[in-house]
């Protein structure tokens, strides 16, 4: 090493150690606040005065909760997103169009399947409207309730049987409509009824039993009106008779695409039962869809309007009415996707006879962002529940299917009224006698959320929607009915034998009002570079900082921080690893000679004047003064050898 830099290293070595690599964390701290470019920090140490340093140390620590915060709530507020409507003119695709009669079946095909239910729901009839006759009465003999049934062996009453509640008949106590004779109900007492509104607190209550297959656990359901308890019995029972039809059978008991459509025109253009698809639903019977993509084909509209869209007459054919499963005449149309599948019961929309029933349409197409913005699902697949229908998926597709697995699960059999699941039958007496029971409790708990299936499916993230907006005519008016019936029999000749009437027709007219759709979308209200750009103004507002800053502050109060502390428990360790070792014998210490200095090695140069100032004098060594100089020795020398005359020195004496 040159002799230069051996001096530097021993003067480093002798001065005291600040920065980084500070003995303690007080002067790590007091040069960071010295050193770095955030003004609180070095206001701390440089200013004068407890007060003026304290104030400083609560206005940095506010500013350092602020920023804290502020980028907590940017964090939070990340997955926020904001909803752009967009509106485009175009020309659009025509939807799928499903019409449906409300009536699933001919009564005429029909009848021969239900004859002993009718005759019992006939008999109940009998039963209560004879018995709300004398409800003055206080008792009624169990001969005049049994007239009713004279002649019958009622088999359905005697499964589910029918029971009724008069006010006089408090507690679990009901009368049979078989016997007439008083019963003690068992189990629970189910109203069901609506709570929210009551114009007439009811007198009578008409409801009937279901049993578990041991009979052990029993429930009594009752309505305020005996209409509805009349109707879901014998609904019920219909279910279980039309599980066990075929369904080519029940195919050919239900409308013709003939039957039912008479007329149609679309985009002004006339069209016929070719450009309908059979599509068979459980309680509704033969329905027929328009554009429903057969042959990748998709028709489109050239202009909004009603002159534009899809006109057709039905022949509704009221006198093939059931006359206890349906109370209203009509049909029932659905809007939907063409790879969606058109739930009827749900969101169907009923269409009057006699009248023309006008439904203009608006497009809305939604798309909302998936996870982790939302809990929507793209496809379905990531939902642990199968789709039991084949086709796109939706919320009510995946609630329905949750039921339907539900119910094969628990009660070994399908609910009639949706698809079955691969593997599964529709329930009936035969195979499964209490089925109903099963049924009815699991429905409960579905409407209670105790499934889970309301928790587990989630709404689709991409959907369309068509908003209806239906307006009603007479039709045919009283002076064009008398031969636009006649015109319209003479078409259908060939399929009835009868004359049209106008309450067994229907028009409809659906079309879009315009041809603009709307796009609602969701967007992210923040990204990465939006929050970063949001932090560094944070840091800059509060601190006057950068990233550069927060990079520093997380060398010096972490690592440089981690270190000092490293080295001080070390140091610990090495004095107690030291204080456990035995003590060497003591040797004579060296003794100074001269003017040696143990902070100085003999092997080295020689200090400098101005380095050897800042050196620690040897231990029990006295620094020898310098003597004054002796004015009588100094001497004059003759700078000249000729020197001039005035500049002589008189010789001495």
């Amino acid at each position: 090493m040159a002799p230069g830099e051996k001096i530097k290293a021993q003067i480093k070595k002798n001065l005291p150690v600040t920065g980084p690599q500070a003995p303690t964390i007080k002067e790590l701290m007091r040069w960071y606040c010295l050193n770095t470019n955030t003004h609180g920090c070095r206001r701390i140490v440089v200013s004068r005065g407890r007060l003026r340093r304290l104030l400083w140390i609560l206005f940095t620590l506010t500013a350092v909760a602020l920023i804290f915060w502020q980028c907590a709530l940017l964090v939070l507020s990340f997955y926020t997103v904001s909803v752009s409507i967009k509106v485009h003119f175009q020309k659009l695709y025509f939807p799928a169009v499903t019409i449906c009669n409300i009536n699933p079946y001919k009564y005429s095909a029909v009848k021969d399947l239900l004859s002993d239910l009718e005759q019992e729901t006939r008999g109940a009839l009998k039963t209560l409207f004879g018995f709300s006759e004398i409800t003055s009465r206080k008792r009624r003999d169990a001969e005049s309730w049994h007239s009713s049934w004279e002649g019958m062996r009622p088999k359905f009453i005697n499964s589910v049987p029918l029971l009724f509640f008069s006010e006089d008949e408090t507690g679990k106590v009901a009368r049979d409509f078989f016997t007439g004779r008083k019963r003690r109900v068992s189990g629970t007492i189910i109203h069901k009824a609506s709570d929210i509104m009551h114009f007439q607190q009811s007198k009578q209550v008409v409801g009937f039993k279901l049993c578990s297959n041991d009979t052990s656990d029993c429930a009594t359901y009752t309505f305020s009106s005996g209409v509805n308890a009349i109707q879901e019995w014998y609904k019920l029972h219909y279910m279980n008779i039309m599980a066990q039809v075929p369904l080519e059978k029940k195919i050919n008991m239900s409308y013709s695409a003939e039957e039912l459509l008479v007329t149609c025109f679309f985009d002004g253009v006339s069209c016929d039962t070719r450009n309908f698809t059979l599509f068979h639903h459980p309680m509704h019977g033969n329905c027929y869809t328009f554009n429903s993509q057969v042959n990748d084909t998709v028709l489109s509209t050239s202009l909004g309007g009603s002159e534009y869209g899809l006109q057709v007459i039905l022949y509704i054919n009221e006198e093939e009415y059931n006359p206890f499963l349906v109370s209203s005449t009509g049909a029932k149309v659905i809007v939907h996707q063409q790879d969606e599948y058109p739930l009827i019961e749900d969101v169907g929309t009923e269409i009057e006879t006699a009248m023309a029933t006008s439904i203009g349409m608006h497009l809305t197409e939604s798309s909302k962002l998936s996870e982790p913005y939302s809990q929507c699902t793209e496809d379905g697949k990531d939902v642990p529940i199968t789709n039991i229908y084949n086709t796109s998926y939706s919320l009510q597709i995946c609630l329905h299917s949750c039921f339907q697995t539900k119910m094969v699960e628990k009660c070994g059999c399908a609910q009639y009224s949706q698809p079955l699941p691969k593997g599964a039958n529709y329930c009936n007496y035969q195979q499964h006698p209490n089925w109903m029971y099963c049924y009815y409790k699991l429905q409960q708990a579905f409407v209670r959320e105790e499934l889970g299936c309301q928790a587990v499916c989630r709404e689709a993230c991409s959907f369309k929607e068509w908003t209806l907006t239906t307006s009603l005519a007479q039709w045919p008016s009283e002076v064009s009915e008398k031969w636009l019936l006649s015109v319209l029999s003479w078409d259908q000749g060939q399929q009835m034998k009868k004359k049209l009437n106008k309450t067994d027709l229907a028009k409809l007219l659906i079309f879009y009002k315009d041809l603009n759709h709307r796009s609602v979308m969701e967007n992210p209200d923040n990204t990465i570079p939006n929050l970063l750009s949001n932090f560094g103004g944070q840091l800059g507002l509060w601190l006057s900082c950068s990233v550069v800053c927060v990079i520093e502050i997380f060398e010096v109060f972490f690592i440089d921080s981690l270190s000092i502390i490293t080295r001080r428990q070390w140091q610990k360790a090495k004095e107690w690893w030291a204080r456990r070792q035995p003590p060497s014998c003591p040797e004579a210490p060296p003794i100074p000679q001269g003017q040696d200095n143990p902070a100085l090695n003999i092997d080295e140069d020689p200090p400098t004047f101005m380095s050897a100032l800042s050196l620690p004098p040897a231990p029990r060594t006295q620094v020898p003064g310098t003597p004054p100089p002796r004015y009588n020795t100094l001497r004059l020398e003759k700078a000249f050898s000729n020197q001039l005359t005035d500049t002589q020195v008189p010789d001495e004496c």
